[in-house]
């Protein structure tokens, strides 16, 4: 596997559970697009901030299928929100659908960053990744 370690513990940074501080990696990457709580039809899922982000990592996953990787080769998720409140719904989610891939690997490293909005209004969050592509 490209991906070679997880920086978790650094003197005087408080450490988080969530994420790595630093992910290394080599061979090719992938930096895969935002992706959104819209279905295959182009239509907006739920109402709710865990049926979104169900949906996006749902078609994040279809995207890093086609690659020939899957959630341990995510070296970074870089995700956007309009409201930060709901972020455990995010952390619920992610956990439930990624953590049984990574077992005991801490998840990849991480930004969130709350927005004003997204491109259609009725959009609660995006998620976009780096992927290490595994070697063929």
């Amino acid at each position: 596997m490209p991906i070679h370690d997880h920086l978790t513990d650094v003197a005087d940074l408080a450490g988080n559970p969530g994420y790595a501080h630093a992910v290394t990696a080599s061979g090719r990457l992938a930096f895969v697009s935002g992706q959104v709580g819209v279905d295959a039809d182009g239509k907006t899922v739920g109402g709710d901030m865990a049926a979104q982000t169900r949906q996006a990592l749902g078609n994040l996953h279809r995207v890093l299928r086609s690659l020939g990787a899957d959630w341990p080769d995510v070296v970074r998720f870089n995700w956007y929100v309009t409201d930060v409140t709901d972020i455990q719904a995010v952390r619920d989610v992610r956990d439930e659908l990624i953590r049984p891939a990574l077992g005991d690997r801490p998840n990849p490293a991480s930004s969130l960053v709350r927005v004003a909005g997204l491109y259609l209004p009725e959009l609660l969050i995006e998620v976009d990744a780096v992927v290490s592509v595994p070697e063929e």
